[in-house]
């Protein structure tokens, strides 16, 4: 998530100061991703640096303002023309822990895909729910929009999710097959390769003292 690139957006109207850019940051995304003031004013100190805002004197309250640069316009729009780059995709914490869970002693992956599911399937039904809401009426704001469009990316994320945990499901259940065939033919290979010729009778087991002469 580019809380720089928000923020740049959040100021192109006009000059803000920092809660009120954090206030409005979390209406525009629906508190998806809620920020706290530290993270606003971290952000605009290191934009400040970079020449892309300034401080513009306060408001009445005594705010301290900022106001975008023409090099932060120019940031701004390159970053609405460029795609997200998905080659170096951010980590994703259900994806390491299943990795991690593969072959990890005492760990039931099953187990651990079926817990996901039944969060995931539940986050989903949230969020349709919220959609419903949001759609009884028409969106009449760009907050209601923005939100609109931030809600529905979450249900496709999970609906996906959903699918990826099922396939991740069969994938183990086809595996756990393979490797017990794969298994059965090792044992019954190596079965046939210590069995005796067909018509070869089995050499008979020694015994113990065989050969030694007898005392009369």
């Amino acid at each position: 998530m580019s809380i720089r690139h928000g923020l740049l957006a959040l100021l192109e109207p006009g000059p803000r100061y920092g809660s009120q850019l954090r206030t409005e940051f979390e209406s525009r995304t629906g508190a998806t991703w809620p920020l706290n003031v530290g993270q606003v004013y971290t952000t605009l100190n290191r934009l400040e640096r970079d020449g892309m805002v300034v401080q513009d004197g306060e408001d009445e309250a005594g705010h301290s303002l900022y106001v975008i640069t023409d090099a932060g316009r120019e940031e701004l729009r390159n970053w609405f023309r460029s795609p997200v780059d998905r080659r170096s995709p951010p980590r994703d914490e259900l994806a390491i822990k299943l990795a991690m869970a593969v072959g990890a002693p005492g760990i039931d992956i099953r187990e651990v895909i079926q817990s996901q599911r039944h969060h995931t399937v539940q986050a989903m039904q949230d969020y349709t729910r919220l959609k419903a809401q949001a759609t009884e009426v028409s969106p009449d704001n760009r907050d209601d929009v923005a939100w609109l469009l931030v809600l529905e990316q979450l249900i496709f994320q999970t609906e996906a999710e959903a699918r990826w945990l099922d396939h991740c499901e069969a994938r183990l259940v086809r595996l756990s097959l393979m490797a017990a065939q794969k298994e059965k033919k090792r044992l019954k290979d190596e079965a046939e390769s210590t069995a005796p010729p067909p018509g070869e009778k089995p050499a008979p087991a020694s015994r113990a003292g065989l050969g030694r002469s007898k005392r009369r």
